[in-house]
């Protein structure tokens, strides 16, 4: 008896590619150690630095008044966001470089002919788990945070307003400077000159535009990814010489946004 074979049941199509990708991702330990590494400094530094600014809440400050100005109970508690997009950062380079260190990105376009799907499931993958992961450590980090201000009875809650707000954009921030590292690793298809841009981008060219004399300082400044972006969880002293919450994470969404299409440009074009 002779089996019918349905001539559709080879066909690759995005959902078969995001499944592929999603297989690799989860059996892969540097995603796991990235994304626990990135967890335990949010949760970690979120609810120290909290910790640390009540045990020394009731000191006179510098000027020998409160320490009232700069105290923003929502933002306290995330600092460790700073940090942990590195984590997200080097994690999203190795995503794409891993698999040209190892030679499989061979196999992956030769499935995947058109190759761009390729990229498409990545990006998704690594954006959704980055995503899930990032909230649930953010949310954490607030909670934690908060219990560890009560004694200075200005902790913010959920319901104050634009922490809800800051704790949702935090996520999204590191969601989407992780996928600002893909597009990099994409584009420069090398580990460490994809994390080493990466860390140019967030951290080096913020201090080489606060060395430029004003207004250009300001003027170049807010426009860059770790400025535009981190505005989102800023509450109670928002800096207004930078850019609003929402419009400096949409300029840090352009920023990947260009860099993904940068990376597919360069995917499509050069041989593996």
């Amino acid at each position: 008896m002779t089996r019918e074979v349905d001539p559709g049941a080879g066909h690759v199509t995005l959902p078969r590619v995001i499944r592929s990708e999603w297989i690799k991702f989860r059996t892969l330990r540097s995603s796991m150690w990235s994304l626990l590494v990135a967890v335990v400094i949010i949760v970690g530094l979120g609810t120290l630095f909290s910790a640390l600014r009540a045990h020394r809440f009731n000191q006179p400050g510098p000027d020998g008044g409160p320490r009232l100005a700069d105290f923003d109970p929502t933002t306290i508690s995330l600092r460790g966001v700073f940090l942990a997009q590195l984590a997200i950062g080097v994690l999203g380079v190795l995503v794409v470089t891993g698999e040209y260190s190892t030679g499989m990105i061979r196999s992956s376009l030769a499935a995947v002919p058109r190759r761009l799907p390729v990229l498409v499931a990545k990006a998704l993958v690594f954006a959704l788990a980055t995503l899930i992961v990032s909230e649930l450590a953010v949310l954490l980090a607030f909670l934690l945070g908060q219990q560890a201000l009560t004694s200075t009875h200005l902790q913010a809650s959920l319901s104050t307003p634009g922490a809800s707000r800051a704790v949702v954009g935090a996520g999204l921030y590191l969601t989407l400077m992780g996928l600002l590292a893909v597009g990099l690793g994409t584009l420069l298809r090398n580990t460490a000159a994809g994390i080493a841009t990466f860390v140019a981008v967030v951290l080096v060219l913020p201090l080489i535009a606060n060395a430029l004399p004003d207004p250009y300082a300001t003027d170049v400044g807010k426009y860059l990814p770790l400025n535009a972006g981190t505005q989102i969880m800023s509450v109670a002293h928002p800096d207004p010489t930078l850019l609003g919450p929402w419009a400096g994470l949409g300029v840090t969404a352009l920023y990947a946004a260009v860099a993904l299409v940068a990376g597919s440009v360069v995917l499509k074009r050069r041989d593996a």
